[in-house]
């Protein structure tokens, strides 16, 4: 991916701050972005993160976690935290999504953030959300955008700590679990996922609902 300018860098910013901007019109300021990380994972917990950016100070080269390279990720995991009014990152276990569903565990972590928010004086006024309809807030206006991680600043930063965080997580369980690749593949069906699944059984962190096939 070629290096964005500094002008390109604006630009685009100002792109993804459509959503915010509009809010911020009707005098509306705390707009938090959700975003999350691992529904897809045969293995470890799904995190879901709120951020609440500060309108007066930019956060250049947010985008969709994805569309991002592991280092830019690191490089802005610290900034948004430094920079965001407020944020709030919650992860939901294995166990958890195995008992309730994974968008059903998706669905509690996010509605954790938005109530971690509220308890450091962060009320969201408005929750603009990644493709999720969330249910079971008391926020007034919540505003589901498809692939809303590359069409809104606060989402792409909430995905970022969400994203980052988990494969910090997935890097901590691969020392405790050695052999599955964890640090690798973060949990995700790769090849060599399934082949050391049969070659060595599931591990607690597996999600037993994932790997119904296997057993």
């Amino acid at each position: 991916m070629p290096k964005l300018s500094n002008e390109q860098l604006e630009e685009k910013y100002l792109n993804l701050s459509s959503y915010e901007n509009e809010y911020l019109a009707r005098g509306l300021k705390l707009i938090a972005g959700i975003d999350e990380a691992g529904r897809g994972p045969l293995a470890g917990p799904v995190v879901a993160a709120a951020c609440i950016l500060n309108p007066e100070v930019k956060i250049l080269g947010l985008d969709d976690s994805k569309k991002l390279t592991e280092k830019k990720r690191e490089a802005l995991f610290p900034e948004i935290k430094q920079k965001a009014l407020a944020y709030a990152v919650v992860d939901v276990d294995n166990n958890v999504i195995d008992e309730i569903n994974i968008l059903e565990a998706t669905k509690s972590a996010m509605r954790s953030c938005v109530k971690e928010l509220e308890s450091k004086g962060y009320k969201p006024e408005v929750l603009l959300i990644d493709a999720v309809k969330l249910e079971g807030t008391d926020v007034n206006e919540v505003v589901p955008i498809i692939k809303g991680d590359a069409k809104s600043n606060s989402i792409a930063a909430a995905s970022v700590l969400a994203k980052v965080t988990r494969d910090h997580m997935m890097r901590d369980f691969d020392e405790v679990y050695p052999g599955y690749g964890f640090a690798k593949h973060k949990g995700y069906g790769t090849a060599d996922h399934y082949k050391a699944i049969r070659e060595q059984g599931i591990c607690p962190i597996h999600r037993k609902t994932f790997l119904k096939v296997i057993h």
